[in-house]
């Protein structure tokens, strides 16, 4: 069974998250601030599949919790809940490492296709058995069994979310991909938000990769489209 952690201070809403996710077959954990959420992951040991975290909390809110969580776990789910005001608040949390964000007030078939998707991506990546092979780019390496990427021989820190990206284009090189196609294949055909989750993903990753990120030589802006992975 999954395990989600939900942090959220709004009793009303965090009730009824906790009663839909426990319908829909999820192990559930539920505290009511960010203090508790660190103390609850400390418990469990970091062993959630998918953290649901109020980005506007009192005390320690939902933004550090995002960043505490993602530099102890790399391939949790991590979505953020957010009122339709905090539009630069949910980029900056995806900018921490959060996969995900939905808007308040959100139906309960959004928040469980969400949670879906992202556990379906941590199973991906706890079970994917591929033979060790590589994929080489320039000076990047890309290894399909450990999901690791190297360049130059040393180990890029990526997400679970950014090193799909990057194993997308490490098999489309040279292929211009507009964002609808990279949306769907990350996030699932299903998914209920727009695709500037793409583009804040995709400065994340060049802030990781490139010598100068705004300057990028390896993902390249197809304007009007999408981008190109380039790295002849």
């Amino acid at each position: 069974m999954k395990k989600v952690l939900v942090c959220e201070d709004e009793e009303s809403i965090r009730d009824f998250v906790v009663i839909n996710l426990k319908r829909s077959g999820y192990d559930v954990v539920d505290v009511c601030c960010g203090e508790d959420a660190l103390k609850a992951f400390e418990n469990e040991d970091g062993g959630f599949d998918v953290a649901l975290l109020d980005i506007m909390m009192p005390g320690i809110d939902g933004m550090q919790v995002c960043k505490k969580f993602r530099e102890q776990n790399e391939t949790m789910g991590i979505i953020m809940l957010s009122a339709k005001s905090q539009e630069m608040d949910k980029i900056s949390s995806l900018m921490m490492g959060a996969d995900d964000y939905i808007t308040k007030p959100f139906s309960i078939s959004e928040l469980i296709a969400r949670v879906d998707a992202v556990c379906r991506r941590v199973s991906m990546v706890h079970s994917k058995a591929e033979t060790a092979s590589v994929i080489n780019s320039g000076p990047f390496t890309l290894n399909l069994k450990s999901r690791t990427v190297f360049k130059n021989g040393v180990q890029i820190d990526l997400t679970q979310v950014e090193y799909q990206i990057m194993e997308y284009f490490f098999k489309n090189q040279n292929t211009a991909l507009d964002r609808s196609s990279i949306l769907n294949h990350i996030w699932g055909e299903n998914y209920f938000g727009d695709d500037k989750i793409v583009d804040v993903n995709i400065r994340r990753i060049r802030m990781k990769i490139e010598d100068e990120p705004s300057n990028p030589k390896y993902i390249l802006t197809i304007w009007g489209f999408g981008y190109k992975w380039s790295a002849n």
